[in-house]
């Protein structure tokens, strides 16, 4: 049994509930294989981020030259980036295996800040991440990353317009609302469409990687977007009705302790 590789750029949260670690735990769960590169190291709890130190771009180089040389990329999820040359990098090598793949699958969860609103970036987080929008393949924005990438705009039509100038796929996730239900919007050049999901009680750290993660895997496990779309927030809202406490505070997604569920 083979499984297709997803090659991850994201940081390291030493509580274990979001980044890398919810990267790889959500990718598994999805029927793939992680290759995970980090791009920050971060000092962090459930709650609160307190410093980012970002990965010396030379590493990250010699890491996915390695990596691109062994492995069949399938699909590549970006999470935070840690620095612009460290974005140069994953562009770079973006561009490299797309040259014999041209449609290789790019989801790009633009975190901006910790929910906390803790900063993930010593440098302009929204500007350091523009030259990424336009590799992306899909972008998973919540409500207020939404708000920042377009410029304080908040109509989600109207930010829908501005992020598929540069993207074939958007979904605004909801979670920020104040909704009694959390509604995703996914919007494409030809297509719109919402899901709405209950709104659990208390708060949840990785939530957003577990889910830019998982639609990773499910892409790069040749679904569609739309199935993808839909079985990834499928997952990810079982892994949050199952999550679990280490400490006070967020919970963590129970991402590897239910079983995969296709949904139709």
């Amino acid at each position: 049994m083979s499984r297709p590789c997803v090659l991850v750029f994201a940081g390291l949260d030493p509580s274990g509930g979001a980044g890398v670690q919810a990267d790889i735990e959500a990718i598994n769960a999805m029927g793939a294989h992680a290759l995970p590169v980090i791009t920050t190291l971060t000092v962090q709890d459930n709650d609160r981020v307190h410093a980012v130190y970002p990965v010396d771009a030379g590493i990250l180089r010699e890491q996915v030259h390695v990596l691109c040389k062994k492995f069949r990329i399938a699909a590549v999820k970006i999470g935070i980036t840690g620095s612009k040359d460290n974005v140069a990098v994953i562009v770079e090598t973006i561009q490299q295996l797309r040259q014999p793949k041209p449609d290789l699958p790019v989801v790009l969860d633009p975190v901006l800040a910790s929910g906390h609103g803790d900063a993930l970036a010593r440098e302009d987080a929204v500007g350091m991440i523009r030259p990424l929008q336009s590799q992306a393949t899909l972008i998973t924005p919540n409500l207020p990353e939404a708000v920042r990438l377009c410029a304080g705009e908040t109509s989600l039509a109207a930010q829908a317009v501005q992020l598929l100038e540069c993207t074939s796929h958007v979904l605004i996730k909801g979670g920020h609302g104040q909704d009694e239900k959390i509604t995703n919007t996914w919007f494409s050049r030809a297509h719109e469409q919402s899901w709405q999901w209950p709104r659990l009680s208390g708060g949840f750290h990785g939530s957003g990687c577990t889910l830019a993660s998982a639609i990773a895997a499910c892409l790069a496990t040749e679904r569609d977007m739309q199935a993808a779309l839909l079985l990834a927030q499928s997952y990810v809202n079982a892994s949050l009705a199952n999550a679990y406490s280490i400490a006070d505070g967020q919970q963590i997604p129970a991402r590897v302790t239910h079983p995969l569920q296709e949904v139709s």
